[in-house]
């Protein structure tokens, strides 16, 4: 009865001491509070003002608004989903003041 107890209590320690595939901190769904951009699984922490709550929000799509990279791993505007560019301010003065928006555009196709 002993040795019965004993394997079901390594057992219930086993299945408990597995991690979460989503995390606290890190792998972040949408919607989630995050700090930093890096802690989403879409890699995009969004605001949308200076004093709200930034959360995880999907990364922007073709003709949508977009940031270029940002100095600090929150963004007012998301970055564009792969294959696509930010057509958008690269000045220095952009990155800090974190104004640099642009819209996404296909990588692909040329400028006309």
């Amino acid at each position: 009865m002993e040795k019965i107890l004993v394997l079901l209590l390594v057992t219930l320690a086993v299945a408990y001491a597995v991690p979460d595939p989503r995390g606290i901190i890190m792998n972040l769904e949408e919607g989630e509070l995050c700090m930093n951009s890096a802690q989403c699984k879409s890699k995009c922490c969004h605001r949308t003002s200076g004093l709200s709550l930034a959360r995880c929000a999907p990364k922007a799509s073709e003709n949508s608004e977009c940031s270029a990279k940002t100095l600090y791993g929150v963004y007012y505007k998301c970055p564009c989903e792969r294959g696509l560019k930010c057509e958008a301010d690269k000045s220095l003065v952009g990155s800090i003041t974190n104004t640099n928006f642009g819209v996404c555009q296909d990588a692909g196709r040329s400028k006309e």
